[in-house]
């Protein structure tokens, strides 16, 4: 199989204000400074190719539980809202991961309502 990082590449890069760049050693992206997606390539050796991204816990948790076999918990960032998706076969449903995609760019650049 194809190393599905081109295509994710594009994804993340369609979004409007988007820059890509290393972190931790891996490809990242973000908008106005923040960092709404990631790359994962065996991650400390955990096997999976992925894409993690910024959710809210209430999609996390919705996403792991219908479907664990496609969606995990990654670690340290896991315990804010971010999911992880998995990209390691051929039955990958990009239309799935293009939502995550725009769903995590709009969290970092919806305009923050501040706490009173």
């Amino acid at each position: 199989m194809a190393s599905p990082l081109p295509k994710l590449r594009k994804l993340c890069l369609s979004q409007d204000g988007v820059s890509e760049k290393l972190s931790h050693g891996a490809p990242a992206w973000f908008a106005k400074g923040r960092m709404f997606a990631s790359f994962a390539d065996d991650h400390h050796g955990d096997g999976r190719v992925a894409l993690w991204c910024k959710a809210d816990h209430d999609a996390q948790h919705a996403l792991v539980d219908g479907d664990p076999e496609r969606y995990f918990v990654p670690p340290y960032v896991g315990p804010s809202g971010w999911i992880g998706v998995r990209l390691e076969d051929d039955r990958v449903d990009w239309g799935a991961v293009a939502v995550c995609v725009e769903t995590a760019w709009k969290m970092v650049t919806a305009p923050r309502v501040r706490k009173r």
